[in-house]
């Protein structure tokens, strides 16, 4: 009865990793979106292709930022991407990283007269951003106060072609795509930082490290810069 009892216990960390991982992501072209039915992105695809390789069975969910960013503070076997990895979120959550290094700069609608050479400039403006999102902690520890915080992307993207905000933070890669369809066009750089997976602070480790070590065989093959030109954007090296 002991020997069952022990070889239970032995099997009960293996019954723990069988779980399912659940992923939790925004909508944000072209690094995660909802086309249809269908998940697809530059970051979705490289989710996809680590889960591959360690052959774990996953779900991926889009919600509004906010929502999932969460979820992957609370909720065992959760993880968020892409997510900025800072000093406020290091914390936080397990890493794995990077998905991509991006910069994040502050844009403007076109024709709207709004300039500034550097941050301290742009902070007599009224800035757009969403809740949760790194870019409005970025924000205020660099001295903005006049913030208009929504609660996903596509709102403060809304608002800023309505003239309802002077300038929002975006992805620098973002931009690159953005321009091509909306009339907006780069004030200044905000931020630069490595975008990752951030899993819940009680995933296994030992998951997280496999996780890690699938990741960087994807960059080292040189898959990750393809995913990237696939959906159109040019990664520095």
């Amino acid at each position: 009865m002991k020997k069952l009892l022990l070889l239970a216990c032995l099997a009960l960390p293996c019954a723990a990793h069988a779980q399912t991982i659940n992923f939790t992501t925004e909508d944000y072209a072209p690094f995660n979106y909802r086309e249809g039915k269908e998940i697809k992105g530059a970051t979705v695809e490289q989710v996809e292709k680590v889960m591959a390789a360690i052959g774990v069975d996953y779900t991926i969910e889009v919600l509004p930022w906010a929502r999932a960013f969460g979820l992957a503070r609370t909720a065992p076997m959760t993880c968020v991407f892409a997510t900025a990895h800072n000093s406020a979120r290091d914390p936080l959550f397990k890493w794995i990283e990077p998905l991509l290094i991006d910069r994040n700069i502050l844009i403007t609608r076109k024709g709207s007269g709004v300039t500034a050479g550097n941050l301290d400039e742009a902070k007599k403006y009224t800035i757009g951003t969403q809740r949760e999102d790194y870019t409005e902690t970025t924000l205020k520890e660099k001295g903005f106060t006049k913030l208009d915080v929504a609660s996903d992307f596509n709102a403060t993207l809304r608002k800023l072609l309505s003239g309802r905000i002077d300038m929002m933070p975006i992805s620098e890669l973002y931009f690159d795509k953005l321009k091509a369809d909306q009339p907006v066009e780069m004030v200044t750089v905000l931020s630069a930082q490595p975008m990752g997976i951030a899993c819940e602070k009680g995933f296994p480790d030992d998951l997280r490290a496999k996780m890690q070590s699938a990741l960087d065989k994807l960059i080292a093959d040189g898959e990750q810069k393809k995913i990237f030109l696939k959906y159109g954007m040019n990664l520095s090296d």
